[in-house]
């Protein structure tokens, strides 16, 4: 479709590093099932809040661009 833009996600990124309650924020609909399908598969290391791993929100955005 030769679309290209980006899409913002909103997330939880839980205690032990993994991706939660992953939603769209903006973007191209066409775009946002890839964003979605590719930041689901990433693992963070977890955030420490006084050497304990916490729950935290986060945005992410994703940038789809066309290559020639």
């Amino acid at each position: 479709a030769r679309i290209q833009g980006e899409v913002v996600l909103q997330a939880i990124i839980s205690k032990n590093g993994d991706v939660a309650n992953l939603q769209v924020v903006s973007g191209h609909p066409f775009l946002a099932p890839a964003a979605l399908e590719a930041v689901q598969q990433w693992h963070y290391r977890p955030f420490l809040l006084n050497g304990q791993p916490v729950e935290v929100e986060t945005t992410v955005t994703v940038s789809f661009r066309l290559v020639s």
